[in-house]
């Protein structure tokens, strides 16, 4: 039985206890507050990709599996030719720290490219570029190759973020921007005009930067894509992504292959002087026979520039690797394109639409053009 005088100091302890645990969970929680905050201003686990283990002159002597055989449903390990450097240096910082400053969103970072460490950085010749995901970065489409998140409804337009886009580009002094968005088929005109007077905002500011447009096919809608198309832009780009066949399974099925040649067909008919630009994912399936088709097929519709790159799984929820495409293969695929009578043929297994060399080498054409 507890006394008065024991019930009195158990009492005192019991607050003293409870001071001490409060204090303590107080201290705690703002530990991990601290801790989070410098996870989200640090680099990303994808910044910490390190480089092959492989010289380059020995990747043909990899001995791992490079296709998923039919009823495998491991991942396959990735060669190391997909290995890439830590992106590191002073433009890379600066950069990464006004995108988090301004609440602007980058595919860089939201597709996880494994370039973002040489494009931001201004790499081997010195054209430093980034592309800007306007328009928030939740998608209406849900394409079963793309990390970027998605809904029905995503949050309302920021009617400011044009003008803070434009003068963030224009404080970094690149020379090449790439303005790309989610799709957005809430919106009635797909957010043409948004993207349009980002443009406009951007040219105002720096009337020499080129400014290259990946954009959403706009539901097929012409009026939607003339507005994209003389809006001042340099180089209209929209992704066909595969080949016909698997166009159904790897896009949202609002995503049309004959759509996309023919939006990208009519970009130029808006505009003459447009450079138009396409890209394809190799690894998800596709024949040697169904990669020229597409390939002819673009060249069909008047496109300009090819991008193809390795298809890589973003997350486990989204489209294994069916095989590893080599370098040497992807050499061949810049052959033909050459011969197809591409400008620009960027071929490789790190090679994205928004590829830093391929924006060089569009910057000089450009140049040559004025």
């Amino acid at each position: 039985m507890i006394r008065g005088k024991d019930l009195k100091y158990s009492a005192v302890t019991q607050h003293i206890l409870l001071n001490v645990r409060h204090t303590h969970n107080v201290a705690a929680q703002d530990k991990i507050e601290e801790i989070r905050q410098r996870l989200a201003k640090g680099p990303s686990f994808q910044d910490f990709v390190q480089h092959s283990d492989l010289p380059k002159e020995e990747w043909k002597e990899y001995d791992g599996d490079l296709r998923r055989q039919k009823g495998e449903n491991g991942r396959l390990r990735l060669p190391p030719w997909l290995k890439t450097a830590i992106p590191m240096g002073k433009n890379f910082a600066k950069i990464k720290n006004q995108l988090q400053e301004l609440k602007l969103a980058t595919v860089c970072e939201e597709a996880r490219c494994p370039n973002i460490g040489e494009c931001w950085g201004g790499g081997e010749h010195g054209t430093q570029t980034a592309t800007i995901m306007l328009m928030g970065d939740t998608c209406t489409r849900g394409c079963r190759f793309c990390s970027v998140k998605t809904a029905k409804n995503p949050q309302p337009l920021d009617p400011l973020e044009p003008t803070n886009t434009a003068k963030a580009i224009a404080s970094w002094g690149l020379d090449y921007i790439v303005l790309t968005s989610v799709d957005r088929d809430d919106l009635p005109d797909g957010g043409s005009q948004h993207i349009a007077e980002t443009v406009k905002e951007i040219k105002l500011r720096n009337p020499n930067i080129f400014v290259e447009c990946l954009v959403p096919d706009f539901r097929g809608e012409l009026s939607c894509v003339k507005t994209i198309a003389t809006s001042g832009l340099d180089v209209y780009a929209h992704n066909i992504e595969t080949v016909e066949k698997l166009t159904p399974y790897v896009r949202d099925r609002r995503a049309n292959y004959r759509q996309t040649l023919h939006v990208l067909k009519e970009a130029r008919r808006f505009n003459k002087n447009l450079i138009t630009k396409s890209s394809i994912m190799l690894g998800l399936g596709e024949t040697d026979e169904e990669v020229e088709q597409t390939m002819q097929d673009l060249r069909e519709a008047g496109v300009e520039c090819l991008t193809l790159g390795q298809y890589m799984q973003p997350t486990k929820r989204h489209l294994k690797v069916i095989e590893y495409v080599t370098p040497e293969k992807f050499k061949h695929w810049e052959d033909r394109g050459n011969m197809l009578g591409f400008l620009y043929t960027a071929s490789g297994p790190l090679v994205r639409s928004s590829y830093k060399a391929g924006e060089f080498f569009i910057t000089s054409i450009l140049k040559e053009r004025k």
